[in-house]
């Protein structure tokens, strides 16, 4: 029997927390199914003994009673597929004979196709009847990864509420998740029933403590020594490699480089800059079919134009490339990549428009009455091309393609740049600033030094490409990465780095109509995830800046931001 997911119990503060609610409520729906999924295994009576003492004589006495358990599972249809092999050969081979000898016998052979049915009815009868057997079990397990994956989401969103300086970023964040994610593990596989689930998630939350100190200590010592690191790097990892040929090299990620190991680009300088050229050469390839398209593309009579501009960053194509192959690759490893995320990232298409138009044509012609001249028009089809490309933008691509576990790696990459900054020169985001949209706040709302503090600051990183993990002016900003920077660095607060959740749970919440400039605007399900997924700073009269792509002044009062709107927060006093 697989081990049952712990049944958390909670206080009656902890239902009464807003931040804590919605996960207990999924927590509590999860356990209703799992137990009723449990009761549905079929159960067969045991006997066992039982002693009874008579508290009058003393004397004790052993009884038989039937206890009911669950029944075993049964087997799986691979156990039985690999059990029923050599009579399945036998058949096998006996059929082939028949053939042989049936070839220029038409009757015989289809008396035999009609047996070979027959024994094929009889077998996915039986497995008809064993997946039968096996349904229950099959949607207990099912229930029971729902729970443990509710029980997870709520410690992690407990931990992040109890201590919101493991969020500060993507790497604490990978590392707090993975110490709770490691807790729960041992909870459930000792049996534990977990008591109240506060006590669960502070004994992740120790753990998420001591890595993330760890994480920070690796993150001053690469600041201090950022050239000899590289040297100390070479070695760890040749070291680590030894050592894992004769132990597990877990143990080493346990220690204080584990931060610095886990963050670093661990492939070799001529696979990652290989694989940058070779996706600059796709994009060379794609330049070279625009440019040239009416070569390329002719027989239309008008050619419309409506193009993104081709480039990428660098650094988002490496984490990707490394989030997605879990690790170390090669330029060969990752060839069909390449493809997949150029196409996902280059949409370039045609269509094309048919207008019937006409031409004047004048005909000539003689005859006995002199020349005549005729005008007439003459209706023509006109043929209007019109070319797309859009570009995704590279770094909006990992929250659609892969998993979350993914998502936080290749977010710890970008924070990091891989550990690598000097990798590509001229690093991109700061430097290719695109159109975006300006506002001119009212004078009277500037009179407020915080709020001017803020927008003095924001501004400046108008026009920044939306770089997801983003979380500086040198690897540009996502948006909760942006509004991150704008308070602790230079109006006043010391939030470090927080996701957009983060930044909502630290906030009191204000409704709309007491709404202020320097006030948090937060939206939900921006994209497939639960909770907060967007933040922007409100300036007032239904306006934000907020780092869209690019970072840019824009109104909440469109159909899309109303109908993804969560709320306002309004930050601590300093």
């Amino acid at each position: 029997m697989e081990k049952r997911a712990p049944r958390l119990k909670f206080t009656d503060k902890e239902r009464a927390d807003p931040v804590l609610k919605k996960p207990i409520h999924k927590v509590q729906k999860a356990a209703v199914k799992a137990d009723k999924a449990q009761a549905q295994i079929p159960k067969k009576n045991v006997k066992t003994k039982e002693r009874v003492t008579d508290s009058a004589t003393g004397k004790s006495t052993t009884r038989l009673k039937f206890e009911e358990i669950d029944k075993k599972k049964p087997s799986s249809k691979l156990t039985h597929t690999v059990r029923n092999v050599p009579g399945n050969a036998v058949l096998l081979r006996f059929h082939q004979e028949i053939r042989q000898s049936e070839s220029d016998n038409v009757g015989v052979e289809a008396a035999h196709k009609s047996e070979e049915t027959a024994e094929l009815s009889v077998r996915a009868g039986r497995n008809v009847y064993h997946s039968h057997k096996l349904k229950p079990f099959r949607e207990s397990a099912k229930a029971e990864s729902r729970l443990d994956r509710a029980n997870v989401s709520y410690l992690q969103k407990k931990a992040a509420r109890d201590n919101p300086q493991l969020s500060s970023n993507p790497l604490s964040r990978w590392q707090q998740k993975r110490a709770i994610k490691k807790q729960y593990a041992a909870m459930k596989r000792t049996g534990q029933t977990a008591g109240y689930a506060g006590k669960t998630a502070e004994n992740a939350a120790k753990t998420a403590k001591a890595a993330a100190r760890e994480s920070k200590r690796a993150a001053a010592f690469i600041g201090r020594h950022s050239k000899g690191f590289l040297i100390i790097g070479g070695v760890f990892v040749v070291l680590a490699l030894f050592l894992n040929s004769i132990s597990s090299f877990s143990v080493l990620l346990e220690g204080g480089l584990s931060g610095i190991t886990i963050s670093t680009y661990p492939s070799t300088d001529e696979a990652m800059l290989g694989a940058e050229t070779a996706y600059a050469a796709m994009e060379d390839d794609l330049q070279n079919e625009v440019d040239n398209y009416e070569t390329l593309h002719s027989g239309y009579d008008e050619y419309n134009y409506d193009l993104d501009e081709i480039w990428h960053d660098p650094y988002a194509l490496i984490s990707i490339l490394t989030a997605w192959h879990g690790g170390e690759w090669t330029l060969d490893e990752v060839q069909d990549t390449l493809s997949m995320l150029f196409e996902k990232q280059y949409q370039l298409t045609q269509t094309v428009e048919v207008e019937v138009r006409y031409r004047t044509e004048t005909d000539t012609w003689t005859d006995v009455d002199g020349e005549h001249t005729d005008t007439y028009e003459v209706p023509y089809n006109y043929y209007i091309c019109n070319v797309t490309l859009h570009n995704e933008n590279l770094s909006h691509l990992p929250v659609f393609i892969m998993s979350e576990d993914k998502v936080g790696m290749y977010a710890m990459y970008m924070s990091t740049l891989g550990n690598r900054p000097d990798l590509f020169e001229g690093y991109p985001n700061a430097s290719i600033l695109t159109e975006y949209t300006d506002y001119d706040i009212p004078d009277e709302y500037l009179s407020d030094e915080t709020f001017a503090a803020i927008i003095t600051e924001a501004e400046k990183y108008l026009g920044y490409p939306y770089v997801w993990g983003g979380s500086n002016p040198t690897t540009s900003f996502d948006c909760s990465g942006f509004v991150s920077w704008v308070l602790t660095n230079h109006s006043g607060w010391n939030v470090g780095r927080m996701g957009a959740q983060g930044l909502c749970d630290i906030c009191t919440p204000v409704s709309p109509s007491d709404a202020k400039p320097g006030d948090l605007v937060f939206f939900e399900h921006t994209y497939d995830t639960e909770g907060v997924s967007h933040v922007g700073i409100y300036v007032g009269d239904g306006m934000m800046i907020a780092a869209g792509d690019p970072i840019s002044y824009t109104s909440i009062e469109t159909s899309y931001w109303q109908s993804h709107l969560y709320g306002f927060g309004r930050l601590p006093v300093n």
